[in-house]
């Protein structure tokens, strides 16, 4: 049998987490496999290259979806609409690796962008009551009132900052609960600008007060951000579910939705073959293997994955993870805003909002760069 490669971005414990699961797909298919390692910041530059000579480093490559449907729009991809069965994955899903109604890229496992976490001890030593998704704005506001006066930070909410993307997936919240999940998709065709009152209403009523008042911390990078929120430094810090395998004590987690969110930020791991592997059928097993829920119920109970295969029961998920899953059921799932956009878009969003938050009064110019580059 032919050895074929997969492309991932997982090294150390991550790697280790996901390579028992290529062993299971070795061990039913006779198919040998072969990691290696290469991050989607890499693969943007490395892919285009190897491309344009009719080459590929791996026979299924995992990216980002909007350089997948990029890169179909450009012949590069083979179409996976007959690999998949949508109805097996959570709604939304294939939003960004569709291309005019053709699915071009496999869903494996994903990170939730649930809302604000919190410990649950010191909250109860506290004499916290966290808000809920039913309560007001009013409520939540003076939840972070009352949040404020324990921390030893004197602010609720921590920042946590890399080249800001953190900062996006608290703005992305923002938008989807204040303007709608209809308005997040609206963002990502460009069928909204960015500086319409719809968009600029949800940063003046909502963001910018926050950051006025100082409820936000400057942004600190992001892992730092973990450790300081985690001693009580500050008391709810806005974070991937990743984040239940970082803390010495992921029992100890809560976890507060905006008060009205309908949808929540559920990018999964997307992954396709180029057309140009050599193994084109072998490449087709190990595409279904990945997006099936067998593969997909090995990777949950390594902890730290959620599934976007709907056949993956709660039963399959450690205690941590399995919170949040339960937690997420009661949402529908929204696209990641600028992983799908992806380009220039993404950097620049990045860096407007660390501008917005050193200086919530350039919100109209931070409105006007996003939309120069926006679709």
């Amino acid at each position: 049998m032919p050895t074929i490669t997969v492309v991932g971005p997982w090294s150390g414990a991550e790697m280790d987490a996901f390579l028992p699961i290529l062993a299971r797909f070795e061990a039913l298919s006779g198919i040998n496999v072969r990691y290696r390692i290469l991050r989607a910041e890499d693969l943007s530059t490395l892919l285009p290259a190897q491309f344009a000579a009719g080459k590929a480093p791996g026979d299924v490559i995992f990216m980002w979806g909007w350089f997948i449907a990029q890169q179909a729009q450009n012949g590069h991809v083979m179409e996976a609409t007959d690999l998949i069965d949508e109805v097996n994955f959570l709604s939304g899903t294939f939003d960004p690796v569709t291309v005019d109604d053709s699915i071009y890229g496999g869903a494996y496992t994903g990170k939730v962008k649930p809302g604000f976490w919190y410990r649950k001890s010191k909250f109860e030593d506290w004499g916290i009551t966290p808000t809920t998704v039913n309560s007001t704005w009013s409520e939540f506001m003076a939840m972070l009132d009352e949040v404020a006066t324990h921390t030893g930070k004197g602010i609720p909410i921590a920042s946590g900052d890399g080249v800001g993307w953190p900062l996006t997936d608290i703005t992305e919240h923002f938008l989807i609960t204040y303007g709608g999940p209809q308005l997040q998709k609206d963002l990502i065709a460009g069928e909204v600008d960015w500086t319409s009152s719809q968009v600029r209403n949800v940063f003046e009523d909502r963001l910018v007060p926050l950051l006025e008042g100082d409820y936000f911390s400057e942004p600190t990078e992001w892992t730092t951000a973990v450790d300081l929120w985690w001693e009580g430094d500050y008391g709810l810090y806005f974070m991937g579910s990743w984040i239940t395998g970082m803390v010495d004590n992921a029992t100890d987690l809560g976890v507060i939705p905006l008060p009205g969110c309908e949808a929540l930020v559920l990018p999964a791991d997307y992954f396709f073959i180029p057309a140009y592997t050599e193994y084109p059928e072998e490449a087709k097993e190990l595409f279904q293997f990945l997006a099936s829920a067998e593969a997909q119920r090995l990777q949950v109970a390594q902890g730290g994955h959620l599934a976007t295969n709907v056949n993956v029961g709660l039963d399959e998920y450690p205690p941590a993870d399995r919170q949040v899953a339960q937690f997420i059921e009661d949402f529908g799932i929204a696209a990641d805003l600028d992983d799908t956009i992806g380009g220039e878009f993404q950097s620049t969003f990045w860096d407007q909002l660390k501008l917005l938050w050193a200086d919530p009064t350039a919100l109209n110019d931070v409105l006007t760069a996003l939309e120069e580059v926006a679709p």
